[in-house]
């Protein structure tokens, strides 16, 4: 059997589960924003089915989902360069989620971290889908057949997770259909950590609204942010290897990369010996630059409604035009009777 050879294609997607905050932007937005227009086709997912594997109220689900259309438009996502959807105008993904279910094997399931973080001690309480949700993800990313998925280290296992079930639908079936897609695992900030905890991720459940730069958050508000994380008293070093056990350091000197389009040891080649005093305002500026305008454009699209779903509508449209095939020939393999 001869190699199957597959269109490069880039998948990711976001929950839209509100807050979205700087650490969306760094390990994600921005790098599906750096991979448009690269020669590769892009498709970018608001993922509401993957939300609802835990309660959402229904009003909030919606707002959410507008408002990280936003953050995509705003960030610099072209919903005419890009496939911009919203997972569930898109029934293609449910369905080859379900032939997946019946080739993913209950252990594989069992053993993923964030199913056993997100169902805590009482997993029989939790809901199918969120023990499924990595079936679904695959899904999501092979009804494409996308080569290449920009991911975050905390979705590592998923996608080697969706390597095997692609691996073993090929070998199950005797073809070479769907692909065995690449994680893209780069960037400075691939993993943006709490402004008041080094040790843990930046996230929208954090009690406290200082621990994160909302991406809806004004220029003052950013900067009161930046000025208030949690540092040490030390100086910065002049190379990257000198912020081991410094997790507060290495976390602003991460977004200070990040957001400059550098990398760690750069920014301690120019910034080392400075003390956080001189850091924070220079990190504080750049920060206002980058994002303000990001918000702002945010406020304006999340005032036309209308015009988003417009926008999501259309990108459901071309969308289809890539899963339809794709799903018919996955039930042609497996044997159900369908038009011709």
């Amino acid at each position: 059997m001869s190699a199957a050879t597959f269109t490069p294609r880039v998948f990711s997607g976001i929950q839209p589960s509100g807050n979205l905050h700087l650490g969306n932007y760094l390990g994600a937005i921005k790098r599906f924003v750096d991979m448009q227009g690269q020669g590769i086709e892009t498709v970018y997912c608001m993922v509401d089915l993957h939300a609802i594997t835990v309660w959402q109220d229904p009003a909030d689900l919606t707002r959410s989902t507008r408002e990280l259309c936003a953050g995509f438009i705003a960030s610099g996502i072209d919903p005419e360069q890009s496939i911009l959807i919203n997972q569930s105008q898109v029934p293609e993904h449910a369905q080859l989620a379900w032939v997946f279910n019946c080739v993913a094997r209950m252990g594989w399931m069992q053993r993923m971290t964030q199913f056993k973080d997100k169902a805590g001690k009482n997993a029989q309480n939790a809901s199918l889908g969120l023990l499924a949700y990595p079936s679904l993800m695959a899904a999501d990313i092979l009804i494409y057949h996308a080569t290449h998925v920009p991911v975050g280290e905390d979705q590592k296992q998923h996608l080697e997770l969706t390597r095997d079930i692609a691996a073993k639908f090929n070998h199950d079936y005797g073809v070479d259909f769907f692909p065995l897609t690449e994680p893209v695992i780069e960037g400075a900030a691939t993993r943006v950590m709490s402004l008041r905890d080094g040790a843990r991720k930046m996230s929208k459940s954090d009690p406290s609204d200082m621990s994160r730069i909302n991406m809806t958050d004004d220029a003052d508000t950013i900067a009161k942010k930046i000025r208030k994380a949690k540092t040490d008293p030390e100086p910065l070093p002049s190379e990257a290897a000198g912020l081991e056990d410094r997790p507060e350091a290495r976390n602003l000197v991460s977004i200070y990369a990040a957001l400059t389009d550098s990398d760690a040891d750069t920014v301690l080649a120019e910034m080392g010996g400075r003390q956080f005093s001189e850091f924070k305002p220079m990190l504080a500026e750049i920060a206002v630059e980058k994002l303000a305008p990001i918000s702002a454009e945010m406020a304006r699209l999340m005032a036309d409604p209308a015009e988003i779903d417009r926008i999501l509508t259309r990108g459901a449209q071309r969308a289809r035009e890539i899963t339809a095939p794709i799903l018919r020939r996955t039930y042609d393999i497996v044997g159900m009777v369908g038009p011709a």
